[in-house]
């Protein structure tokens, strides 16, 4: 499983246009194959800094199954615009025995 990070700067004004866009761009997320889970975070700090946190699969994914099907094509329509500066993505694999589990509550 990798994690990919996305930090998201958005127009200023255009947050809730992003989060309205946003939640319909999620269901072609969720339909892609190798996709387990993604997040949506917004910064409490900075007023339009969010956090996109996708688990995949594996890189490719990511890298081809997602960004080379034509539902990307959607994705870019509906979000892509929103952004400024465009994010830098990265991806992150777990450091063996050293993940962290959910504690007790």
């Amino acid at each position: 499983m990798i994690l990919e990070a996305a930090p998201l700067q958005i127009r200023a004004g255009q947050e809730a246009a992003f989060e309205a866009a946003f939640s319909t761009a999620r269901a072609i997320l969720s339909s892609m194959p190798g996709h387990r889970s993604h997040e949506l975070h917004r910064c409490l700090e900075r007023p339009g800094e969010y956090l996109l946190l996708v688990r995949w699969d594996s890189l490719e994914a990511h890298e081809q199954g997602f960004r080379g099907s034509p539902r990307y094509l959607e994705w870019k329509a509906l979000l892509h615009h929103f952004y400024d500066p465009f994010p830098t993505v990265s991806h992150y694999s777990a450091v063996a025995g050293l993940a962290a589990t959910a504690s007790p509550g």
